[in-house]
C-alpha cells in the first residue's frame, strides 16, 4: 500500500449533487480527482474493515478505469471483500439488489444516468447505503466536507485485474469477486411477476419491441425477454452496451428514443414499446401511436397491482415526487392508502419503503419502482405492464382510457430549456421567488391563483427537513405550475416548467396534452418571462 499526499483539492466549488458527483470525462481524469473523491467516501462511512462493497456501472467510458482505482483504494482502506459485475456492469436496480441479497455494507454505481457518455461525454459515481439506496443527505454532506480537506489517499500498489474473467482474485489482503450482472436481478423479477403468463402472452404472437439505447440494459432485456420469456430474436433492439452509447442520448424519451417512437409510430406498430436509459433506472411506455406519461404509469400501475403475484397483497402506500401528477393520488384515494409528495430524488423514498410507508413510487422524469429495491427500475416497469397486459388481454390505450375514465384525466407536461446560461436561470428563479406574496389572487388567463410556495418537505420517518425543492404555483380549478432547476446536468442549467390540469369530462380525454395545457404554457411565459432569461422560443425537449 502507498499514501499519496495531495497538495490542494480539486473539489473546491464543485459539491456533488442529489445523485452523486457526475462531470466531464476530462474532469475525472484529472491527477488525484477519483482518488479524493472515492477516498472521501470512505473517510465519511465507519466500521466497514473486513465487510463487502458492490461495484458496478452503465459501461459508459471510463467505467472499468475508473473500477481499477477504486478496488485498489478499497484494499488500502480495508475492505475484505468486493463483488463486481463482469466487465465492470451492473445496472443501478441491479446493484442495489445485489447489495440487498448479500447484505452488502454498501456499493459504489459507476454511471451518469441518462446524460451522453463518450470520451468528450459524461461520468458519475455515487454511494448507496446498505439497503441499496442512495445515500442520504447527511451522507453525502459528510463526503463532500472531506473532499475539500483531504491530504492524502490511500492505494494498494498491485496491478490491474481482469474484469471480464468470473471468479475470485486478490488485490492485496482483499478479495475481489466478479460476479455474473444478470443472474441476481433475474431471479428477483422472476419472484415478482408471473413469468408463465407472460410467457403465453408471447405465444399467442403479441409483439413488443424494448430499446437498450445501447446501454447497460440491453444483456438485462435479452436474457429476461427473449431467453426466459420467450418474445421473438430483435424484440431487444439496441441491445449491445457501448462506451458512447452509439453515439446517442441514454434517455427514454420521446425526443432521443426516436428510434423506438418511429417504429411505434409506423403503420406495423407492434403492440407495446419501451425503453431504458444509460444505467437501467428508467422506462418509457409506448402502444400504438400512443404515449403513456410517467404521472400516468405509476397510476395506472398501482391500479392494477392486485394482478401481479408480487403486489397481490395489496399497497402499503404510494409515494411521488412533487413535479409528478396528481394522478396516482386518485388512485391512493380510491384505495383507502397514503399517497406522499417527495422533493425530486430517489433517496426521499428510501425511508418509506424502509418503513414500510409506502410500496410504489415514481417521479414525472421517467422513473418508477417498488421496494424491492432502494432504486428506480426501468425493466422492472416495463415487466409490471406485461403482466398486467398479459392478465387483461386488453391494448396499452385500452387500459390508459379506461383508467382515464374512471379516476380522471391529470393532462400533464414537462417543459425542458436545457444548457441555459446558469446566471440567466438563477435570475429567472430568483424573479418568481421575489413574486411570491402578489401572485396569490392574481388571475392570469382563466386561472386564478390560489397558493404559490417553495417547496419543502418534512420526512415522516427521521423528521429530516428539505427547503426550497421548486416553485409550486396552484389555480382555484386543480391546475399546478411547477419551476424548478434541475442539477442532473454538467453544462449550463437545465429549467424545467411541469403544467398540470385534472379533468372527468370524457369528451376531453382525447386531446393531446399540449393542445389541453395550451393556456397554462401561455400563463407559464407570461408569469416567468422564460423567453426573456433563456432567449428560447420554446423548449429543448417536450415530454
Amino acid at each position: 500500500m502507498s499514501i499519496q499526499t495531495l497538495s490542494t483539492s480539486p473539489f473546491e466549488g464543485q459539491k456533488p449533487g442529489t445523485s452523486g458527483l457526475r462531470k466531464k470525462v476530462s474532469v475525472f481524469q484529472q491527477p488525484h480527482y477519483l482518488e479524493n473523491f472515492v477516498q472521501s467516501i470512505f473517510d465519511s462511512l465507519e466500521d466497514f474493515r473486513g465487510k463487502t462493497l458492490v461495484v458496478g456501472g452503465d459501461g459508459r467510458y471510463y467505467n472499468q478505469t475508473a473500477i481499477q482505482t477504486i478496488l485498489k483504494i478499497a484494499a488500502a482502506n480495508g475492505f475484505g471483500r468486493v463483488l463486481v459485475g463482469q466487465n465492470g456492469l451492473l445496472s443501478t436496480p441491479a446493484a442495489s439488489a445485489v447489495i440487498r441479497k448479500l447484505q452488502a455494507f454498501g456499493g459504489i454505481i459507476l454511471s451518469a444516468s441518462h446524460n451522453p457518455g463518450g470520451p468528450n461525454g459524461d461520468f458519475g459515481i455515487k454511494y448507496n447505503i446498505s439497503n441499496g439506496g442512495p445515500a442520504p443527505e447527511k451522507v453525502t454532506e459528510a463526503i463532500y466536507e472531506h473532499t475539500l480537506k483531504i491530504t492524502e489517499y490511500r492505494i494498494a500498489d498491485t496491478a490491474d485485474i481482469d474484469l471480464a474473467q468470473m471468479g475470485e482474485t486478490l488485490v492485496g489482503e482483499m478479495t475481489v469477486e466478479i460476479i455474473d450482472p444478470v443472474t441476481d436481478y433475474d431471479a428477483l423479477m422472476e419472484e415478482l411477476f408471473d413469468f408463465e403468463k407472460i410467457k403465453a402472452l408471447f405465444q399467442s404472437g403479441f409483439t413488443m419491441r424494448f430499446d437498450a439505447m445501447h446501454a447497460i440494459t440491453g444483456p438485462y432485456a435479452r436474457s429476461i425477454l427473449e431467453e426466459k420469456l420467450g418474445a421473438p430474436p430483435g424484440t431487444v433492439i439496441n441491445g449491445v452496451p457501448l462506451e458512447d452509447f452509439g453515439g446517442g442520448h441514454p434517455d427514454p424519451n420521446l425526443t432521443y428514443a426516436h428510434d423506438l417512437v418511429d417504429i411505434m409510430d409506423g403503420d406495423n406498430a407492434p403492440q407495446f414499446g419501451a425503453a431504458s436509459d444509460g444505467d437501467g433506472d428508467r422506462n418509457m411506455i409506448l402502444g400504438p401511436r400512443f404515449f403513456v406519461t410517467p404521472s400516468d404509469s405509476l397510476a395506472v400501475l398501482a391500479a392494477n397491482a392486485h394482478l401481479v403475484p408480487g403486489y397481490k397483497d395489496g399497497l402499503a402506500g404510494i409515494a411521488r415526487s412533487m413535479p409528478t401528477s396528481e394522478a396516482a393520488d386518485h388512485v391512493a384515494e380510491a384505495l383507502d392508502i397514503d399517497c406522499y409528495e417527495t422533493p425530486t430524488g430517489w433517496k426521499f423514498f428510501g425511508n418509506l419503503l424502509d418503513a414500510n410507508f409506502a410500496t410504489l413510487c415514481g417521479e414525472e422524469s421517467f422513473g418508477t419502482g417498488s421496494n424491492h429495491v432502494r432504486e428506480k427500475d426501468g425493466l422492472w416497469a416495463v415487466l409490471f405492464w406485461l403482466n398486467i397486459l398479459a392478465v387483461r388481454q386488453q391494448s396499452v390505450q385500452t387500459i390508459v382510457r379506461e383508467h382515464w375514465a374512471k379516476y380522471g384525466r391529470n393532462f400533464y407536461s414537462r417543459h425542458d430549456y436545457e444548457g441555459v446560461d446558469s446566471q440567466a436561470a438563477q435570475e429567472l428563479m430568483e424573479k418568481l421567488y421575489s413574486t411570491f406574496g402578489h401572485l396569490k389572487g392574481q388571475q392570469f388567463g382563466s386561472h386564478v391563483v390560489e397558493y404559490c410556495d417553495d417547496f419543502s418537505y418534512i420526512d415522516p420517518i427521521d423528521h429530516s427537513i428539505s427547503t426550497n425543492q421548486g416553485m409550486r404555483i396552484g389555480f382555484q380549478d386543480g391546475s399546478r405550475m411547477i419551476f424548478r432547476l434541475s442539477g442532473t446536468g454538467t453544462e449550463g442549467a437545465t429549467l424545467r416548467v411541469y403544467l398540470e390540469s385534472f379533468s372527468q369530462d370524457t369528451t376531453k380525454h382525447h386531446l393531446d396534452a399540449q393542445e389541453a395545457l395550451a393556456d397554462l404554457i401561455e400563463q407559464a411565459e407570461e408569469i416567468a418571462g422564460i423567453k426573456k432569461y433563456t432567449g428560447r422560443d420554446k423548449p429543448s425537449v417536450i415530454t
